[in-house]
């Protein structure tokens, strides 16, 4: 079986485990603007995921490691705008994705109601990162990231509330937030063989 036919079966197979959830403020839900990422798993013996770290002069979430992706523009649905966005982010060419599917949909204290594309694309694209937004494009092996030993609950007070989340350190990068929280989620969903 291939890798995009293991993830399909898994994304497609059987109830939703149980998700860890999101940050958003449910207390005082309001209107989520809609984005989109994506979750670009590479095509090789031992897959792996791509992600970015942001520059340190952006308005919001600078230096943190995200998935490439952002608001779903009009007329855009979510595997569109997750595409354009990784194409704008990461050069990362839309017809070297094969879209997999969609994981459970993340909302974010920030106001987004993110929806994680997956997708399998060859290993070792020459990706360029957008001066602009993306400080550094790199690979983390996908069994690290499923593994739930990795997976290390936290605490911080924001706006003066405890807020839990989640973290994960793979090398000097902290993946923490809704990128983290999204990718417990995906590990719930796949249930990947150890």
């Amino acid at each position: 079986m291939t890798l995009a036919e293991r993830l399909a079966a898994a994304l497609t197979t059987g109830a939703a485990p149980a998700l860890a959830g999101d940050d958003h403020d449910h207390a005082a839900d309001a209107v989520l603007a809609p984005a989109a990422v994506l979750v670009a798993i590479t095509d090789r013996p031992a897959p792996g995921v791509l992600l970015t770290q942001r520059t340190e002069t952006l308005r919001r979430h600078a230096g943190q490691v995200a998935f490439p992706g952002g608001r779903v523009d009009a007329g855009e649905d979510v595997v569109t705008a997750a595409l354009r966005e990784a194409e704008e982010e990461i050069a990362l060419p839309r017809s070297a994705v094969d879209v997999i599917g969609t994981s459970d949909r993340y909302r974010t204290g920030t106001g987004f109601a993110i929806t994680p594309v997956v997708g399998v694309v060859p290993p070792d694209l020459p990706l360029v990162a957008s001066e602009a937004e993306v400080a550094a494009v790199f690979e983390v092996p996908l069994a690290f990231l499923l593994d739930a030993a990795n997976q290390r609950a936290a605490t911080a007070i924001y706006q003066g509330r405890e807020r839990r989340y989640v973290e994960m350190m793979w090398n000097e990068r902290r993946i923490w937030g809704a990128t983290a929280g999204m990718i417990v989620n995906l590990s719930r969903r796949l249930q990947w063989p150890a």
